[in-house]
């Protein structure tokens, strides 16, 4: 009969971590950032690797030593468990130096992985068996198992908050380091929103909202392509109305401004060929991947988004647009319900890659029927909680779109307040960590194309 084969595992690597914190108070300080107490596959060591990792916690900062330890465990009823003062004693013979603490910690984390590993290949062959009818669910829940055993996901637990302050004056410190590759926050490209702002936060839910054919999708291209070219940034384009090539063909069009038209139909002549050649070059550089599917659920849009942040490190996902994901398909469930969802899974999304998510929206017809034509956050279509989730929500506002110049000159003073062309307002309606206030930018809609108001309109010739 065959004997049954035991997980990976390493005790000495285990024996040589605990006996080395018993030795050397800063040890722990060198591995308490990625070595769990689960990690440990002795009940025994795990045992006391709780402890260790007790005192460290502390407020006070209790140091590490044999005597603490013991007492650490006869507090929580367990040194008896574990063999006594007798077997810290042990361990602390057997380890003559804690200088190698984090390479033994290391073995002992890949050992956990192996043993995650192997479970989740059971959970993914329980699913094979289930045999379900909707088989990208099923490729899906695979794909999830096996990368929380990559990311070594979960639940992040309770943290004192001095190890978050810690953490915290280490990312400003990086902040301010030159040569810094990561990217902190992703600047928009238009420097009187990014003023506000303090630019696209990691972990955010920004919603950009308008109604139809103010330039929603535009205004989000041209985020994108600012963060693109101007930091490196890595960008996810989930695109459910517009095709791949569609978005090709705005961005060259803003590009090289060349009418969006023109680009669309192919008819341009020799300079405009020039214009959209030089501008295909520079857009070639980008790091911007789309996803056209038209029929995403907000699991597919999480499946892929992961894979690419694992592969290229995402830097910020836009989703154009909200309404158009499809929802989990739950009786009884109505499709407010299936957006609060949606949203609720966006931003549970963006805190678990760390990357700010633009997700564009409609908005509904209630604003059609005030007299002030000005979006609120009631707005937003099918809300439920999209404003909720939200940690910033803009509003696209043009009121060249609501009035003709006739109309404006009835009730402005055209000298003092001249016609609006172009002018869009951008409103910044909730802002979770700043103020609220509104930026104005000039919109071409000749090559769909936001710039600033202090830059030079792009010609119309």
């Amino acid at each position: 009969m065959a004997e049954s084969k035991l997980p990976p595992h390493d005790i000495e690597a285990e024996d040589a971590v605990i006996g080395s914190l018993l030795i050397d108070p800063e040890a722990i300080s060198k591995v308490a950032a990625f070595l769990k107490p689960e990690d440990f596959f002795d009940e025994t060591n795990q045992a006391i690797y709780q402890a260790c990792l007790s005192l460290y916690q502390r407020p006070e900062n209790e140091v590490i030593n044999q005597i603490t330890v013991a007492h650490e465990l006869m507090r929580q009823d367990r040194l008896e468990q574990i063999g006594g003062a007798a077997y810290l004693s042990h361990l602390i013979s057997i380890v003559p130096t804690s200088l190698h603490v984090e390479h033994y910690a290391q073995i002992v984390s890949n050992m956990a992985v192996m043993r995650r590993l192997i479970a989740a290949a059971g959970q993914i062959a329980a699913i094979g068996y289930e045999a379900a009818p909707d088989i990208e669910a099923s490729l899906n829940d695979a794909e999830d198992i096996l990368f929380k055993v990559r990311a070594r996901q979960g639940l992040r637990g309770l943290v004192p908050i001095r190890e978050v302050l810690g953490q915290y004056f280490e990312d400003v410190g990086q902040r301010a380091a030159p040569g810094e590759k990561e990217i902190q926050h992703v600047l928009t490209g238009f420097a009187e929103l990014d003023d506000f702002l303090g630019g696209l936060q990691r972990s955010d839910l920004i919603i950009l909202a308008a109604k139809t054919s103010l330039g929603k999708t535009s205004l989000a291209l041209n985020i994108a392509r600012n963060a693109a070219m101007n930091q490196g940034a890595c960008i996810a384009l989930f695109s459910l109305e517009m095709s791949r090539e569609a978005v090709v063909q705005r961005c060259l069009a803003s590009e090289s401004g060349v009418d969006s038209r023109l680009v669309h139909l192919g008819r341009f002549g020799e300079q405009d060929e020039v214009k959209i050649m030089e501008a295909s070059g520079i857009l070639s550089e980008a790091l911007i991947y789309i996803d056209d599917s038209p029929m995403l659920r907000v699991v597919d849009i999480r499946s892929n988004a992961r894979r690419l942040h694992f592969e290229r490190g995402i830097d910020l996902i836009i989703v154009d647009y909200l309404q158009l994901i499809q929802g989990g398909g739950k009786k009884n469930e109505t499709r407010v319900q299936e957006i609060s969802n949606i949203t609720r899974a966006l931003k549970t999304l963006a805190r678990e890659l760390n990357v700010p998510i633009l997700a564009l929206s409609q908005l509904s017809r209630a604003v059609e029927g005030r007299l002030s034509h000005i979006p609120q956050l009631s707005d937003l279509r099918e809300s439920g909680s999209i404003e909720q989730d939200a940690d910033v929500v803009l509003f696209i506002h043009r009121e060249d779109m609501n009035s003709s110049p006739e109309e404006w000159s009835k009730v402005h003073d055209i000298e003092k307040e001249p016609y609006p062309r172009g002018i869009a307002d951008i409103i910044i309606a909730k802002h979770r960590n700043g103020p609220l206030d509104q930026v104005k930018l000039r919109f071409v809609s000749r090559v769909a194309k936001f710039d600033s108001l202090g830059t030079e309109p792009v010609s119309v010739s």
